[in-house]
């Protein structure tokens, strides 16, 4: 396969050059050279024997750079614990939720006075723990019971 070449097509026939429209004037048609500007600035007056005075600027503030406090790991712990929950814990019988409940609620008293951070972790374990520690500990209680149920009836 051969791409067509750039520039005009050889097999069609080209409008006259009359014919074309012109968007500028012709070069000769063109202003010369600009006139020559006036008002021209004088020369630049001497330059100071003292030397440049600082002043006027506003001292400089100075920063403070403080260092954050150190994450709780309880809270993180809680986090993760809920998110297993969320991906797995119906397979885990809702142990990692009730874990994220139990360490949600130290890493809340943990952060409680600022001196760790961590705050939303623990209680978006908590949140993550309680959502799902209820049908999980519902689906470990069915399948218990289903299971000492199916073992205790008498088939025909």
């Amino acid at each position: 396969m051969t791409y067509p070449q750039p520039g005009p097509d050889p097999t069609r026939p080209q409008p006259p050059v009359s014919a074309v429209p012109r968007l500028y004037p012709p070069v000769s048609a063109v202003p010369g050279p600009y006139p020559p500007a006036s008002g021209l600035p004088g020369p630049y007056p001497p330059v100071s024997a003292v030397p440049y005075q600082a002043g006027g600027y506003p001292p400089a503030v100075q920063r403070i750079a403080v260092q954050a406090p150190p994450t709780s790991g309880i809270a993180t712990a809680s986090l993760v614990l809920g998110i297993l929950g969320v991906l797995g814990g119906w397979c885990l019988f809702g142990l990692p939720c009730i874990l994220a409940v139990i360490l949600g609620h130290i890493g809340l008293r943990e952060t409680r006075d600022g001196t760790r951070s961590g705050h939303g972790m623990a209680v978006a374990g908590l949140v993550l723990g309680y959502v799902f520690v209820g049908p999980m500990v519902a689906f470990t209680v069915l399948m218990f019971f289903g299971s000492v149920m199916g073992a205790a009836t008498p088939t025909p």
